[in-house]
């Protein structure tokens, strides 16, 4: 492969040329291939009203109830050479977007992910957007960066140009030099795709702003068409004025960066609170009376913050339980105590004896 390295920029084979902070990890998007999905296994849901995650990183964001419905790989399209996941949205109505709503989906970057890119100072850091997308309508998308408070932001548009066709888009950004930026485990920038955005949510594109914008004014609606579909994989969000080509983690490496916000005890292919057979963790209770007290596990990887724990009986899935083992009792979890970035101290059980106990685990700390 040809490499060639000048003053502050390094240009690769295929001609991309990547510029300042090229070292390291490049792409501040996690999970951009859609490779990784623990909470449904590549199952299609409908999103409520709510600013739920389904693959992992990507939130969906919806105002109205029923309007679309998301998942890894829905609608089995064949994918852009070097891909094999990516994320599918299809309209289930033609509902026009209000002046307050807001469909689409979004990426949160931590802070200390892109501290690097100075914005808020008049050293402000350029960055590219680059994704692969496919939609069944054509015409102008919008999309923005945003910083914590919501109060700067930047639309940006891109043109699908044939319906039912994966085609790579790349916008450049040149870095905001006003606002507050966070650089802490908080949100440092957030990266949405819109699929319809209301009036007071969009603005004209292409350059700062001060307010919350998710799209620029007059772009396609998804939601907008009764069966519309919208299909992005590829994401990629690099310092640099040039799109390089896209950034090929390895599987595990992706997962462990899934971790840190997100992690269950199930198999990869198992969503939480299904039957997930005897697969959990097993320990032995310490009685104290009436109650039990089982030791706490460890997390694979180190979290964001103090997570949020939900604990799954081992067989059936029912969540606030655990399994039994000496006579397949379901008994009830009173408390999960000492939770902190690196672990659970021990759960505290509602009745219990000295026995064995099998359980699974979520621990949630999205942004």
């Amino acid at each position: 492969m040809s490499v060639s390295y000048g003053g502050d920029s390094i240009t690769f084979a295929d001609g991309s040329v990547q510029s300042g902070g090229w070292t390291g990890m490049r792409n501040r998007i996690i999970n951009g291939a859609m490779m990784i999905d623990q909470r449904n296994a590549a199952a299609e849901v409908n999103p409520a009203v709510n600013n739920t995650y389904y693959l992992d990183r990507w939130r969906a964001v919806t105002t109205a109830a029923s309007k679309f419905k998301i998942g890894q790989n829905a609608g089995a399209v064949t994918l852009p050479t070097g891909f094999i996941n990516y994320l599918g949205l299809t309209s289930l109505s033609a509902y026009t977007a209000g002046a307050s709503e807001i469909f689409g989906v979004l990426q949160i970057i931590e802070g200390l992910n892109v501290a690097d890119l100075g914005w808020g100072t008049a050293s402000a850091a350029t960055v590219t957007v680059s994704f692969w997308v496919r939609s069944s309508l054509t015409g102008t998308f919008g999309g923005s960066l945003r910083n914590n408070g919501s109060t700067r932001s930047y639309p940006f548009t891109y043109t699908i140009s044939a319906a039912n066709t994966w085609e790579q888009k790349t916008v450049t950004i040149a870095g905001d030099t006003s606002g507050t930026w966070l650089t802490t485990n908080g949100i440092g920038v957030v990266l949405t795709f819109s699929i319809g955005s209301g009036s007071t949510f969009s603005t004209t594109a292409g350059a700062w702003a001060s307010g919350n914008y998710t799209s620029s004014t007059g772009a396609t609606s998804v939601v907008g068409t009764n069966g519309a579909t919208f299909y992005i994989t590829g994401v990629q969000l690099e310092r640099g004025s040039t799109a390089s080509s896209f950034e090929y983690r390895p599987y595990n490496t992706e997962l462990t960066l899934c971790e840190r916000y997100f992690e269950k005890s199930y198999q990869v292919g198992t969503v939480p609170g299904t039957n997930g057979g005897l697969a959990g963790f097993c320990a032995t209770a310490t009685s104290t009376g009436a109650t039990s007290e089982l030791s706490g596990i460890r997390f694979r990887t180190r979290k964001r913050d103090t997570p949020s724990i939900t604990i799954y009986h081992a067989v059936n899935g029912t969540s606030g339980q655990v399994y039994r083992v000496g006579d397949a009792a379901a008994v009830g979890v009173s408390s999960v105590n000492h939770i902190g970035e690196t672990g659970i101290g021990f759960l505290q059980l509602a009745s219990g004896n000295a026995n064995g106990y099998y359980w699974h685990y979520a621990a949630s700390i999205e942004l």
